[in-house]
């Protein structure tokens, strides 16, 4: 259960990946999110320049990092990458990070991807940033339900 934010909390979310880092931005008092274009990384070290910058232009009062567990509740090795980049954030800037559950959010974002006609191969391929969005979402949703 997440710890309740002030009713304005704004949140800056990651998809943490080896070669991508998606990224959503959203609010609490409208529980909405928004995708934000994804960044690279090179073997899950993202440009802290880029995370600098975003954290400058967003402002977000807390960051929301997804963690990919297994089904029966254990860290997969992407889910411990996930939990130090997590910690690296915090430590470089000194930011709230939160740790979010979040299986299954990449298949149900390669799947609303698919519905917008992205193939999966595109440079532009929105997959990461949907995934850190429909995170955010249900980090969201499981806040507006624990009232």
């Amino acid at each position: 259960m997440p710890a309740t934010p002030d009713a304005h909390t704004t949140v800056l979310a990651f998809d943490y990946g080896t070669r991508n880092i998606g990224v959503a931005f959203g609010q609490t008092i409208t529980g909405t999110a928004s995708e934000l274009p994804s960044l690279k990384a090179r073997d899950g070290i993202p440009d802290w320049g880029q995370i600098e910058a975003l954290l400058k232009e967003w402002t977000p009062d807390a960051l929301l990092v997804g963690l990919p567990l297994n089904m029966d509740d254990s860290d997969s090795e992407l889910a411990q990458r996930a939990k130090k980049f997590g910690n690296r954030l915090h430590g470089r800037f000194g930011s709230k990070v939160i740790f979010w559950d979040e299986r299954l959010s990449t298949r149900e974002a390669k799947e609303e991807a698919r519905r917008r006609g992205h193939k999966g191969h595109y440079k532009s391929d929105p997959v990461d940033s949907i995934a850190a969005r429909l995170i955010l979402e249900s980090y969201f949703d499981e806040l507006a339900t624990s009232d």
